[in-house]
């Protein structure tokens, strides 16, 4: 593999001094931006929320101020409204008058546009109609999903590594996942069922980075006899550091090019991603591997093969 960077002898287990209070602050946003999106207190998308979506295309271009004002008058001044620049599309999103309230509205709005702008005609591209039942649902879900699968990472690093690498493992994933929902959270970004699968994805990446040093920590363990743990997982990361290098700029640059060139769909994804790639890049290097070397201490005993 091409070597970006070549024996480097940095000390990553000196700078946990520097990361972890860096990552308690972003799990602080982050758990608070949990607890905020389950009170409903959260930019959720109509995926997790309920509500109607509409996407139009116009002819011309079209006034924010006076389609605002059309809906407000038919009792929508709640409504969400994105404009495409240059396009001419409308992302028009329309939440949920109560909790058990399941009418559907897209039709009433559309014909409603159509009455009131004879002069600028339209095409619905999309609709999307989830009643809070459902968003609901679709949010309990979701939290579950994220629990399996840091249950299913313990596990299979468990019986890979040890149960304390296993554990590191998930905390380092469910770090990575908090911090971005912290960071989308506080940047008022909309949450929906694509955001939910950027966490999965951004857990994934991020596990198969920690497995990689995991992997090179134990190959070093069972070569180097001498020697403190820490001083092991510091030699471990300096050997992987180019590949990890390599990885997360090759998926980053991949991830950027769909967030210019994806649309306005994709956006928000991909920005997930990017972020996801940093952050879980960061989590496999700072986080995972001092956390084994805390619970496990400095001894070098043998991980199993």
């Amino acid at each position: 593999m091409i070597e970006l960077v070549k024996n480097t002898k940095i000390d990553f287990m000196g700078l946990k001094r520097y990361a972890f209070p860096f990552s308690a602050v972003l799990l602080l946003l982050g758990i608070v931006g949990t607890v905020q999106i389950y009170r409903g207190q959260a930019n959720l998308g109509i995926d997790l929320a309920g509500g109607t979506s509409i996407q139009l295309k116009f002819q011309k271009p079209f006034s924010m101020d006076e389609i605002r004002s059309i809906l407000a008058k038919s009792g929508h001044s709640e409504s969400t409204l994105q404009e495409v620049s240059g396009e001419n599309i409308l992302l028009l999103k329309l939440g949920t008058l109560g909790r058990q309230e399941e009418k559907m509205v897209a039709e009433p709005v559309v014909n409603l546009l159509r009455r009131s702008l004879p002069g600028n005609p339209f095409v619905v591209e999309s609709v999307s109609e989830i009643g809070p039942a459902i968003g609901h649902k679709l949010r309990q879900d979701a939290a579950l999903a994220l629990l399996v699968s840091a249950l299913a990472i313990i596990i299979y690093l468990a019986w890979r590594f040890e149960f304390k690498f296993g554990v590191a493992a998930a905390l380092a994933t469910f770090h990575d996942i908090f911090i971005l929902v912290g960071i989308f959270w506080a940047l008022g970004i909309e949450m929906d069922l694509l955001f939910i699968t950027a966490l999965l994805t951004v857990g994934g990446y991020s596990l198969t980075d920690t497995v990689v040093v995991f992997d090179r920590i134990r190959e070093n363990i069972r070569l180097r006899k001498k020697g403190t743990f820490s001083e092991v997982i510091n030699l471990s990361v300096n050997e992987v550091l180019s590949r990890t290098i390599i990885t997360s700029l090759t998926t980053f640059v991949a991830v950027v090019s769909l967030i210019v060139f994806g649309g306005i769909v994709l956006r928000d994804f991909a920005l997930a991603l990017a972020m996801g790639i940093v952050i879980g890049t960061y989590s496999s290097i700072f986080v995972a591997s001092p956390v084994v070397a805390l619970w496990r201490g400095e001894k070098m005993t043998e991980v199993k093969r």
